[in-house]
């Protein structure tokens, strides 16, 4: 599992929020604490949407032979209906011709 640019950046956010808030609230600064605050809940959001992101990965990379293999069955279905669709019509034209 890697881990996504959001929780990353999340992470930053989280901890830069922190700082700020506890800054803020040090020097009486009830702007600069509330502005930490959400910076705080901002990296919070981002995390889980990196979470939310990197678990779709997960999930994507965890069936894709599955996924591959399903196609290579639906194209080779594909071909051999066409396959039969052709000798058919042909054996059709064939009989027509014979007939004549």
């Amino acid at each position: 599992m890697s881990t996504s640019n959001s929780t990353i950046q999340g992470k930053f956010n989280e901890v830069a929020g922190k700082v700020k808030q506890a800054a803020g609230e040090v020097a009486h600064n009830e702007n600069l604490a509330n502005e930490g605050a959400a910076q705080q809940v901002k990296g919070q959001a981002q995390q889980a949407w990196g979470s939310v992101k990197e678990a779709a990965q997960d999930v994507r990379d965890r069936h894709q032979p599955e996924v591959e293999k399903n196609a290579h069955d639906l194209r080779d279905k594909v071909t051999t209906t066409a396959q039969n669709v052709k000798e058919h019509v042909q054996a059709g034209v064939d009989h027509l011709r014979n007939k004549s």
